[in-house]
């Protein structure tokens, strides 16, 4: 396996803008319009402009726990960041809080009585709404481990442990025609070489621009695939 993690891109109006958001609530290290990640998450946020639509939730969004700060601390800076309440349809005993960051993109503060993110960081998880079939993909593509396999559900972390990746099941929602997040994998070695492997797992190529492919994982999720530079 040559591909690693790298980043998990934002597409935004005002990606500065999100950035500051983001940086400020997580307590990420700012270089440029990327966030360096703490030690408990294996990728960065990276920020990027693009003026597209948010009328359906989101593929993609973020977990954030509450086992160092209380799940109302966390709420209440959030909101004073700039965040928003967001009425997605959860119920009202559902535990967790759900917002809104500065351009609408919807994330989740956790309970402090959740155990399902017990032993990560402050972002626990990266929540997505997807097939089994795209889960055992990532797990394969990435070489990290199973660790969730139930009723169409998966989730995989990395090997040393640490932040969730996992994936919901059907039924599916509405998707958009181009997510407003998408993953960014770097392969450490021949870059055809790597995205044939993709291939052979289920992804499709859907444009060459130099030393990166664009690529679509089996739900048809954008992803990129770059050289090292």
């Amino acid at each position: 396996m040559a591909v690693r993690l790298h980043a998990l891109t934002v597409l935004a109006s005002d990606p500065d803008g999100l950035a500051s958001f983001w940086g400020d609530l997580l307590g990420w290290e700012r270089s440029g319009l990327d966030l360096l990640p703490d030690a408990d998450a294996p990728m960065r946020l990276s920020f990027e402009h693009a003026d597209l639509p948010h009328d359906l939730l989101n593929q993609l969004h973020l977990h954030l726990t509450s086992y160092t700060a209380s799940q109302q601390a966390n709420v209440d800076r959030a909101l004073s960041l700039g965040a928003t309440h967001l009425d997605v349809g959860q119920l009202p005993d559902e535990g967790h809080v759900v917002l809104a960051d500065p351009e609408g993109n919807e994330f989740c503060i956790i309970e402090e009585t959740n155990n399902w993110l017990a032993g990560t960081g402050f972002l626990g998880e990266v929540a997505a709404d997807g097939t089994r079939e795209v889960g055992v993909f990532w797990s394969a593509a990435l070489d990290w481990p199973l660790l969730h396999d139930e009723d169409g559900e998966t989730g995989i972390k990395p090997p040393a442990g640490g932040m969730w990746i996992a994936w919901g099941g059907p039924p599916l929602n509405e998707r958009a025609p181009r997510n407003r997040m998408h993953f960014v994998l770097t392969a450490s070695g021949d870059l055809d070489a790597e995205v044939s492997r993709l291939v052979g797992l289920g992804a499709s190529v859907t444009e060459h621009r130099g030393d990166e492919v664009e690529m679509a994982d089996p739900d048809g999720n954008e992803f990129w695939v770059r050289g090292l530079r």
